[in-house]
């Protein structure tokens, strides 16, 4: 019977140990974007402005290594087009929805790891003085996500993230032919914030 009781305490405290592991997290972080400039058809150059904005991620752990993540990011910049005809600017509201598998590791307080995946760059036009070209068109991009970064743990529930981030994708015209380029381009979307583990 002793045997018996000992076997099923220690399952228990096996089980409360499984269910206090942090499985999911949220973070939330201050971004950058900075894309090169796009040489492409009747267009020298697109220019894109470096601008600040803000990323909020979800990240679900399969295994010790293994998550799935969704990302939403949002900033405001501008999209310059200088043609052979004029110089146009396009004030652009930029929105990413990602979805990524992301690999980790963990060295006692540190925590680097690598993401790819897939999703979607929406540019919207904001019609106000800044921009020039009034009949600009919402454009949605697919592209794909890559990265890497590394988490330094404050505590087991927040941790520091640091993490570069890449997103290719094609440039945006906004419903203009005389803005297409038909080039990719990679927007380097840099973050730091802090995450929430639960």
């Amino acid at each position: 019977m002793k045997k018996t009781m000992l076997l099923f305490g220690a399952l228990m405290l096996s089980a409360a140990g499984y269910a206090q592991e942090s499985r999911q997290d949220v973070s939330a972080s201050l971004i950058g974007v900075f894309a090169p400039d796009v040489y492409g058809n009747s267009v020298h150059p697109l220019h894109t402005t470096i601008a600040p904005g803000f990323l909020g991620s979800y990240r679900y752990m399969l295994t010790p290594r293994s998550a799935l993540e969704v990302n939403y990011s949002f900033l405001q910049n501008r999209n310059s087009y200088v043609t052979s005809f004029n110089h146009q600017t396009v004030h652009t509201r930029q929105q990413e929805i990602t979805g990524a598998y992301v690999y980790s590791r963990n060295y006692k307080r540190w925590g680097p790891f690598l993401e790819v995946g897939v999703g979607g760059l929406i540019f919207s036009p904001i019609k106000d003085y800044e921009t020039t070209y009034l009949d600009a068109k919402q454009n949605t991009n697919i592209g794909g996500l890559f990265g890497g970064g590394v988490a330094y743990e404050l505590s087991p529930s927040w941790d520091i993230r640091v993490e570069y981030r890449g997103f290719v994708t094609k440039a945006p015209d906004f419903g203009n032919p005389d803005f297409k380029t038909n080039r990719y381009e990679v927007f380097s979307l840099p973050a730091v914030g802090v995450a929430y583990h639960f």
